[in-house]
């Protein structure tokens, strides 16, 4: 049986002074963030996921991204080495957590740079955003990780956006979804679906045809749910302000054998 656990990362009381690289600062509402975070934790749970929480890093603002910090492929975690300097001490306490799971614990190594948000998997094609956070180097040390265990790597340019993720995500039958004016290249994903706003890009799978999406996507909730499947919708509104999204909000261990 696929396991259903989730790594979440309680929010930094800095939350306010996280990176903001593609868009306007916002001012955050520490408060707010961590109400929202608590209904995103419990959204999980209410479908069957098993949240697991990560020691809280409170020094570093970014940290409840924890997507960010690790690569999961069937067992093996793969930790990794944010291109945002100031972002990388975030990996401790994860290295903890993964290993406890009984994961095969594997690391991004310099020059190597590489942020879980720039990846995404469908099946055994793990796609790889080379934007900011992400390097040539990186993407040779994840080929080397995840091919040997039978992934496809495949390398995908990011410029409009933070990550890969922040472009793209993929429905349960594997279409890739995005707003057109994030995407730099549409045509290397085999079948993609234009969605109309760039927060409905996003959207985490929690099973049985349910997706877990933000709030702030209602048309695109209409759409997908014109096509059968059932949006659960959260509000990440503060997050939204320093880039993030739902997926950026936990790691999905979906391969994990008792």
């Amino acid at each position: 049986m696929p396991s259903k656990k989730a790594l979440v990362r309680r929010p930094s009381p800095r939350l306010a002074e996280g990176l903001v690289t593609h868009i306007e600062r916002e001012k955050v509402d520490a408060g707010l963030a961590m109400e929202q975070w608590e209904a995103y934790v419990e959204a999980l749970r209410e479908h069957g996921w098993e949240t697991i929480e990560v020691d809280p890093a409170d020094d570093n603002p970014d940290s409840v991204f924890v997507e960010d910090t690790v690569v999961m492929y069937k067992n093996v975690a793969l930790i990794a080495r944010s291109g945002a300097e100031s972002r990388r001490e975030e990996t401790i306490g994860v290295e903890e957590a993964v290993a406890r799971l009984g994961c095969s614990v594997n690391w991004i190594w310099e020059p190597g740079t590489l942020d879980g948000g720039d990846v995404l998997k469908i099946g055994d094609t793990v796609y790889v955003g080379r934007g900011g956070r992400t390097n040539a180097a990186g993407i040779q040390q994840l080929r080397a990780a995840f091919e040997p265990l039978g992934a496809q790597v495949v390398a995908v340019p990011v410029s409009k956006v933070l990550h890969l993720k922040s472009a793209v995500t993929a429905l349960p039958d594997g279409t890739v979804i995005g707003h057109i004016p994030k995407v730099d290249r549409p045509s290397l994903f085999p079948r993609f679906l234009s969605v109309p706003e760039e927060s409905g890009s996003h959207v985490v799978l929690l099973g049985g045809g349910k997706l877990l999406m933000s709030a702030s996507a209602p048309k695109t909730a209409e759409l997908l749910a014109d096509l059968g499947f059932e949006p659960v919708l959260v509000d990440i509104g503060e997050f939204e302000k320093l880039e993030g999204c739902v997926t950026c909000l936990s790691v999905r261990m979906r391969d994990l054998y008792a």
